[in-house]
């Protein structure tokens, strides 16, 4: 098939750069919890839906993923997730209101479910022998956009104000929108694709829940790490600096994954390592309190920040043809993206109603013990 998109280096600089723009509407809530709270009168549970919400929206845009193949394409699908990205963050500008933040975290959320349910189709239709070191790279730039979020977010909002804040992410997304959308006028439109060849359904399954379960920790950290901190008597802008510094440390986890993933085919030992280093820093959490804080930003950061790309890139590693990476991803991030939703609003329950986050921590700490027993069954040669 001839190919649609410029050679691997130029493809490789838009994937990083789309990625970027997948997770600051998300990452900036956090650090801005407190001042959230008392400027909008929004209760813990009602703010973590700022979180919850968006997820939700891209599990059911995942779902979605083969018929929005079908329908848009991969190329002009990902323009069209740029667009609604760049129309949330504008309405936040616009109005700081409790229903306008829902309304914009839902449609951010379908933007976003839109480029994580086509983006891994491309790649693996366009460069299958990269495929593995570009989603690593893809999600890459997901976390590297929201350490910049977190880390920007309280000292911008003290500085400029919330509207400002909550808008500014609009810029970034119209950027990839001008050079996603330029790349469209120059190259032929993605040929609508047969639909794909249907995969082991238990294994689809044991993937659905690995994802979920461990992107769950992910939405977790990034939703309550910083209020966790303000518990303990931390600044606004200490606890986005701490977000910021523990997704910085996730971006160099994925850089190091980007680079050495293809020495490891049986991806279990890389799997088991990410969720042991998840799990001492998840204990440490309880342990420290607000001590020492660069312990737990240090393990989390490194486990979450590899345990991300690994989920897509075994997935990946069971399907033959970019059509059943397109349909197997969007099964697995769908249901994953609506099972990992429950943590940030399971946790903005226990804040209502208990004093502290650790009956979260310790719940998260259970679930990354039952992922260690699924990522052994992830044998290379039951891959199908």
């Amino acid at each position: 098939m001839k190919r649609t998109l410029p050679a691997i280096g130029l493809f490789t600089f838009m994937v990083f750069i789309v990625g970027l723009n997948l997770r600051p509407v998300m990452a900036a809530i956090g650090p801005l919890f407190t001042r959230i709270q008392q400027d909008i009168h929004l209760t813990a549970t009602q703010v973590s839906l700022l979180t919850s919400l968006p997820v939700i929206m891209m599990g059911l845009a995942a779902l979605a993923g083969p018929l929005l193949l079908r329908w848009l394409g991969e190329v002009k699908g990902i323009a069209s997730g740029l667009i609604l990205l760049v129309l949330a963050c504008l309405a936040r500008g616009v109005s700081q209101q409790g229903l306008m933040l829902i309304a914009s975290a839902l449609l951010a959320g379908i933007g976003i479910g839109l480029i994580q349910a086509l983006m891994p189709a491309l790649i693996k239709r366009r460069f299958t022998r990269h495929a593995g070191t570009l989603m690593a790279l893809f999600t890459t730039g997901i976390m590297a956009g929201a350490a910049l979020a977190a880390a920007s977010a309280a000292p911008l909002a003290a500085r400029s104000g919330l509207a400002l804040t909550l808008a500014l992410p609009a810029l970034p997304a119209l950027l990839a929108l001008l050079l996603w959308r330029q790349m469209l006028r120059s190259h032929a439109p993605v040929e609508v694709q047969p639909r794909a060849q249907a995969i082991n359904q238990r294994r689809t399954w044991l993937l659905l829940a690995f994802f979920g379960i461990g992107t769950g920790a992910y939405t977790l950290v990034l939703a309550w790490l910083p209020a966790f901190y303000q518990q303990h008597g931390w600044s606004a802008r200490q606890s986005g600096f701490l977000l910021g510094a523990l997704t910085l440390t996730e971006v160099v986890a994925g850089f190091v994954l980007s680079a050495l993933i293809h020495r490891f085919p049986d991806r279990r030992r890389p799997l088991l390592l990410v969720l042991l280093l998840i799990l001492a820093g998840l204990i440490s959490l309880m342990m420290l309190g607000g001590e020492q804080a660069w312990l737990p930003t240090l393990l989390l950061g490194l486990g979450i920040g590899a345990l991300f790309p690994l989920s897509l890139i075994v997935t990946l590693d069971h399907a033959r043809t970019a059509e059943q990476a397109g349909a197997l991803l969007s099964m697995v991030q769908g249901g994953g993206y609506l099972l990992a939703a429950l943590m940030p609003l399971i946790a903005g329950m226990v804040r209502d109603h208990a004093a502290s986050f650790d009956s979260a921590w310790a719940m998260m700490s259970v679930g990354i013990v039952l992922l260690m027993g699924m990522a052994l069954r992830l044998r290379p040669q039951l891959m199908t």
